[in-house]
This record gives structure tokens, sequence and C-alpha cells, in this order.
């Protein structure tokens, strides 16, 4: 079973500071006020958590309340995340860099733990949080700030997706398998972008077809060369009878720049590699090997950056039990 954490395990007087200490461990650190309706002692919350390989999950369900990361907060901590509120039951609003986003029920927000921002809950909610490392997500969208503390509303397109997928998930959970698992965070994490492409913030101008067509192409052999521990930008275009600066122009509108790219994809290939059952007896830096990397540290540290843990503890903690 998933663990369940509830201010229930302690007396009254004590719950809201030891639901600031759970949400605090559980997220980022954090500060949290109560909106009481008497003396105070009735706060009561609790939260269930899920963990996928590269996502964590969370249902919340608390009293109102006022929660704030500041930025002394953020001075005293090196968390990069973003996480995203989805709004089960009550209302909630996601307040960041100068925007206030209201959610209703279905609706849900990103925000980003490297900037101060605030939740509001004027009554008793319930609220979904997923929680990915930064860079994970900044490799799949453009200026991800511009999209912070804006609504997603749940009732169409992605955003029904995406809850339809959280809720199927969460009756389900217990019975994923890790290979299974990680198919379903990678899901979840492409509707979570798709929903988001959707704000006008994140709108870019449409690729020519010709322009796409050589994207297409190099992010093919890309995939195809993985292994290759040359494989570069200068290789590919030799490859593909373009210049370096043509591949870059036609890198120009993606969140990455082409030998980004490679490595991202390599890290994806490694993170799918380290829970495939037949690979199981394979040692991991044999495995960074067969995937291009020839620094075992280098790919340590490019690993944890991109999943929020190192590549033995990602195996580990994904293992079947």
């Amino acid at each position: 079973m998933t663990p369940l954490l509830s201010t229930d395990a302690v007396p009254r007087d004590q719950r809201l500071a030891y639901w600031t200490d759970m949400i605090c461990n559980v997220y980022v650190q954090l500060e949290c006020d109560a909106v009481r309706t008497g003396d105070g002692g009735d706060f009561e919350g609790s939260i269930r958590q899920h963990a996928l390989p590269g996502l964590g999950m969370s249902v919340v369900t608390s009293r109102a309340q006022k929660v704030m990361r500041t930025p002394g907060h953020i001075a005293a901590s090196s968390d990069d995340c973003f996480l995203v509120s989805i709004q089960a039951r009550g209302q909630g609003v996601v307040r960041q860099d100068g925007r206030d986003a209201v959610l209703g029920a279905g609706d849900f927000a990103l925000y980003d733990s490297t900037r101060p921002y605030q939740l509001l809950f004027d009554q008793p909610f319930e609220q979904i949080v997923l929680k990915l490392p930064g860079e994970r997500l900044r490799s799949e969208l453009r200026d991800t700030e511009a999209l912070t503390a804006t609504t997603v509303s749940g009732r169409e397109g992605a955003g029904h997706l995406l809850l339809g997928m959280i809720r199927t998930l969460r009756e389900d959970f217990d019975a994923l398998q890790p290979a299974s698992a990680l198919a379903v965070a990678h899901g979840v994490q492409n509707i979570l972008v798709a929903g988001l492409q959707t704000l006008p913030a994140a709108h870019a101008p449409a690729l020519s077809k010709l322009t796409a067509y050589h994207l297409a192409r190099v992010k093919q052999r890309i995939d195809e060369q993985l292994a290759d521990p040359t494989l570069s930008v200068g290789t590919l275009a030799a490859q593909l009878g373009m210049s370096v600066s043509h591949i870059h122009r036609v890198f120009k509108s993606e969140p990455l720049t082409p030998s980004q790219y490679i490595w991202e994809r390599r890290l994806d290939a490694c993170s799918r590699d380290l829970l495939e059952p037949r690979l199981a007896g394979r040692p991991v830096g044999e495995i960074a090997y067969g995937r291009g990397f020839n620094d075992a540290a280098h790919f340590s540290r490019a690993f944890r950056e991109r999943f929020g843990c190192s590549p033995r503890e990602w195996r580990q903690q994904r293992s079947p039990q």
C-alpha cells in the first residue's frame, strides 16, 4: 500500500506544526498558516504518497490554509523542481510570478520551486500534486517562467485527459510493475506538457514544412546512434549533408540545443534500461556505456539532475517488491 501521512498521528495542539514538517519533507521547504475557525486545535490534514519513475504524485486533503515558499526558503535549499496542483475538491489559488491561478475542480496549474510562491485555500480541499525535477520539464518546454500560475482547464482537451489518467492511476497504482510505471510516468508528463502548451504564453510560430522535415531527420538519426560515443553535432552534419549552423537553426524553436538533446535522449534510454528486467544483472556503468556515455561520474551527475536520484537509487526504488 502507498504510505499515508496524517495529522491524526499527533495531539491536536501539535497538528499544525506537524503538518508543516510533513509538507516540507514531501515537497520543498515551506511555511504554513492555518485559516483558523476557532482556537486552532481543529486543524487536520493528510498526504498519501505515490512514487513513479521520475515523478512524484501525492494526494493532499486538508483544512483551509496559506502555504508560502519565501526567498529565505529558496536561499537555504537547493531544491529545483516543478510542482503541479490538480484541484480535486474545493477551490485553490496558486500565486507566482505576478499571476494568480484560480483552480476549481479538475483544473491544474504549474509552479516552480526556484522562485517564491503561495498556495491559498479558504475552505477544506483535496489536491493531487505532481512533482518532477526542474531540468526534466525545462527540456520539454521553453520559457517555463511564462507558464506558471496559469489555470489549465480540466474540462476539455489535455487537462481533461490528465485528470482522467490521474484518477485511473490512483485506483490501480499498487498493481503497477516497474516498466509499466515508467510508461505511465512518461504519459502523465506528456499530457501535462500538452496542456501547458495550450496556454497563450506557450504559443510559438509554426515551423515551416522544410524546417520540420530537417528537425525530424536530425532527431531520427540521433535516436539511431545513441550508442556511439562519438556522436556529435559535427558528425550529424557530415552524415546528413547539412552544416553545423543549419542544424542549430532547425533546433532554434526547441527547448534544447542539439547537443543537449543528444544527452537527454541518452539519459531517457538509460532510465528505461535500468528498469528492464532482462538487464537487471548488468552493471549501471555498462548500461551507461551502452548508450554512449564514456564518463561514469558525468553520467551519474547528469542522471541525478534529470531524474532527481542516482542511477542506482532509480533502479533500487523501482525494483519489484
